[in-house]
């Protein structure tokens, strides 16, 4: 019995030229869901996959980004788009694997390895008394050869000048023969139009067409969220070994080495816990004592920038720190009890750090208004909180990094997708005006966010025009008395105003682009712009 050509050859084929033919010269939209629900069709449907259930969960929260795209169709949100067909492919086809980490990482090799899982596939597969084996066989031997030819010529192009310059002419000679021989055999498709085709295959290879080693699964399995107690090796030492006994010098033998590790690593949470003590009660004479009295306040920016410097040094160090004391055996030491509690008091300072930063973060946006960057300081200080929390359990319940890795990337992931759901420009552009009164409105600041807040700019233009700012003009006084001319600064409002006259050429802009679209390109929220305008006109 002859074996058939294996369908997710075919579907690989067919869900390239879907690709090319959804994202040619189109906005990323509507498309996104039609493709992922290609994918997601073809899966399920697929009864020699195992359906597991963070597969599932991972198709479902991928629906989710792709309907998102469509209904908000923000920056954000395409984004995770992108990130969680990257979780969905690595469940899908390492479903042993338990971190979001590995699941991306997993995605990764799929996509660059589904030339050669493809030319696998092309070479065991058969259409009748058809066999592509003759002819892909010696390609694939050819392959990686030509891969090395090519990475070395670069490297020697790189170490010389006049050999790069030889090879730019032979290469655009060859680039102009292929063209020549491409456009003959392929009138009616472009070179560009080709590449995007074989993009499509690769993403969608990358789904559907597993890759046989699974060396990241038998990795990932040998990690435990448990830390064991190992017997040292007194014959092979590491790098923390090799540093302690350095600095100790010949006062610590091997079997003195937990002890020593041990004392150093009191007096270091010693040190660490009095230095971050005299920054945390400088700000609590300071940003704490006068929180939100005075949000117009000196120098809100530097204060929260300062601020925030010092939390990601501090927490990056916290990490560092406690990760290397307590990924070994002074997890098991009998006298770790003072260890323990000065870590405890760290991490309960790194807190405060983080509520400092936050009430400087909430001066600055009442005085000043929302951005991006200030709603970025919110989403740190969540992300600081899930570490510090991660790591308490981590010395509390003695876990290794790959509970903190695994943990905290599926607390990122879900935060990702719950902030997928808020419409972040408009609600920006929402609260800035709401709360014109209490902050210094910035126009420009404002008029840079995308075509969705359009409706909310132009309906509140009347109001924004009494914030546009006045010009100062200089005007030359005649003499006066026999004395010298003087010239004078005088505060001249606009005549005309600019920022009605950039919404209209805006939104003339957004009407022409939205009349050309396809439908591969619309999205909810364009449309609910496109019918505002359209409302308003009439």
């Amino acid at each position: 019995m002859e074996k058939k050509i294996d369908t997710r050859l075919l579907a690989t084929l067919g869900g390239g030229i879907l690709f090319s033919y959804l994202f040619w010269m189109e906005y990323q939209a509507l498309n996104l869901l039609v493709y992922s629900v290609f994918l997601l069709t073809f899966i399920a449907l697929d009864r020699s996959m195992e359906k597991t259930k963070k597969m599932l969960l991972a198709g479902a929260a991928h629906l989710i980004s792709a309907i998102l795209a469509v209904t908000l169709h923000t920056d954000l949100t395409i984004v995770t788009w992108y990130i969680s067909l990257a979780v969905f492919t690595g469940y899908t086809h390492f479903q042993a694997i338990r971190s979001i980490f590995t699941a991306v990482g997993g995605a990764l090799l799929q996509f660059f390895s589904t030339p050669v899982n493809i030319i696998r596939g092309l070479i065991s597969a058969h259409f009748g008394s058809v066999s592509f084996q003759p002819v892909l066989r010696p390609l694939a031997i050819v392959t990686i050869p030509l891969f090395l030819l090519l990475l070395f010529t670069l490297l020697y192009g790189n170490a010389s000048a006049t050999f790069a310059r030889y090879l730019d002419q032979i290469g655009n000679a060859f680039s102009i023969v292929f063209a020549g021989v491409f456009d003959f055999l392929f009138a009616d498709l472009s070179f560009l139009r080709f590449l995007h085709l074989m993009l499509g295959i690769m993403f969608t290879g990358a789904v559907f067409i597993g890759f046989r080693d699974k060396a990241l699964e038998r990795a990932e399995l040998a990690c435990t969220d448990q830390l064991q107690r190992k017997k040292r090796n007194r014959e092979s030492t590491n790098i923390g070994q090799e540093m302690l006994e350095i600095l100790a010098g010949t006062f610590i033998n091997k079997k003195m080495a937990l002890k020593t590790e041990s004392t150093i690593a009191i007096a270091c949470f010693i040190m660490l816990n009095l230095l971050l003590l005299s920054f945390n009660v400088v700000d609590l004479n300071t940003v704490w004592r006068n929180a939100f009295a005075n949000p117009a306040g000196a120098n809100l920016s530097a204060e929260l920038h300062d601020g925030t410097n010092a939390l990601i040094a501090s927490i990056i160090l916290a990490m560092l720190v406690i990760i290397y004391f307590f990924n070994g055996n002074l997890n098991f030491y009998s006298r770790n009890r003072t260890i323990r509690i000065l870590a405890y008091i760290w991490m309960a300072q790194n807190a405060f750090l983080v509520l400092s930063v936050l009430v400087r973060d909430l001066n600055y946006i009442a005085a000043m208004g929302l951005t991006y960057k200030r709603i970025g300081v919110i989403v740190f200080l969540l992300l600081c909180s899930a570490g510090l929390v991660t790591v308490y359990i981590k010395v509390a319940a003695r876990k290794t990094i790959f509970y903190l890795l695994r943990v905290n990337t599926l607390i990122w992931y879900c935060l990702l997708l719950t902030f997928s759901f808020v419409n972040w420009d408009v609600l920006i552009v929402q609260y800035n005006i709401a709360n014109r009164n209490s902050i210094q409105l910035d126009l420009d600041h404002l008029q840079s966010m995308s075509d969705k807040t359009l409706p909310l700019l132009w309906a509140h233009k009347e109001i924004l025009r009494k914030y546009e700012p006045v010009y100062d003009e200089i005007v030359i006084e005649p003499p006066y008395g026999g004395g010298h001319s003087r010239a004078i600064t005088k505060r001249v409002p606009r005549l005309k105003s600019a920022l009605e006259e950039n919404l209209r050429n805006r939104i003339t802009a957004f009407q022409k682009r939205y009349a050309k679209q396809s439908w591969q390109s619309y999205n909810y929220a364009d449309q609910k712009t496109w019918e505002y305008f359209k409302t308003a006109k009439k």
